[in-house]
């Protein structure tokens, strides 16, 4: 049975979609929001991406038989939001997880995001740079622009869609990597994300809810990269429609 054929019987949560597994046993999957990447304490299996047991030091999914046996190691590699749908990479052999994560490492992968936000950006630069620090509240993460890391991301293109309020979707593409990002920086520069329950405009929230609008409006819609496994290189691509 081929890396393919694992990849579709692997006991995913409801609504994960397999987009694609290439021969090397690196995947890609649509995750819905609400799903979580992995599992962040007791009770959140059912939860998570796969409904199996997580190993943090690993940052693997261990799928064991019914006598408690390790049959397959599925490694995370990236991660997005709960809140946030969209792409998310694994891997099912260990060489390509390592591969990938040096490519990542490199900022070799670019990712791509569509974004609904309330307004619409006006002129000012193309690459967006702030510095973003993250600090533990209310048993999560929360960001905030000052101090901490460099976080940049490109805006691509913007595609006003008027109503009341203004609704704008936005295609970004982060150069980096940091916690909530791009929730940070469109609220910094005052087009918070439709739907933003820490960063948005709770006001505009209610009005967007009752137009049936009530997650987060923020998807990853397309990865890309190039790997190394001994002397060949292997470019994987995929892309996910953003469901609003």
């Amino acid at each position: 049975m081929g890396y393919p054929a694992t990849a579709k019987r692997l006991p995913w949560a409801r609504g994960v979609k397999l987009l694609d597994c290439d021969a090397n046993g690196l995947l890609a999957v649509e995750k819905p929001a609400g799903v979580l990447s992995h599992p962040n304490k007791k009770g959140d299996r059912e939860k998570a991406l796969l409904n199996a047991r997580y190993d943090e030091s690993q940052q693997a999914y261990r799928i064991l038989d019914t006598e408690g046996e390790v049959v397959s190691t599925v490694y995370l590699l990236n991660r997005l939001d709960s809140a946030t749908s969209g792409i998310v990479l694994l891997s099912l052999v260990e060489d390509t997880a390592r591969s990938v994560l040096k490519a990542f490492e490199e900022k070799k992968v670019k990712k791509t995001y569509q974004a609904l936000v309330f307004g619409a950006p006006r002129g000012g630069p193309l690459v967006w740079k702030d510095r973003i620090s993250v600090r533990k509240a209310q048993g999560g993460l929360r960001a905030s622009t000052g101090g901490g890391l460099s976080a940049e991301t490109k805006l691509a293109k913007v595609e006003p869609m008027g109503g009341m309020p203004p609704i704008a979707r936005l295609t970004l593409q982060p150069i980096t990597g940091r916690t909530h990002q791009l929730r940070i920086q469109t609220s910094k520069r005052h087009v918070p994300i439709v739907g933003d329950r820490t960063y948005g405009d709770f006001q505009k929230n209610k009005l967007a809810a009752k137009k049936g609008m009530k997650r987060l409006c923020l998807h990853c819609v397309g990865t890309e990269l190039e790997y190394r496994l001994g002397n060949r290189a292997f470019r994987f691509k995929v892309a996910s429609k953003a469901p609003f």
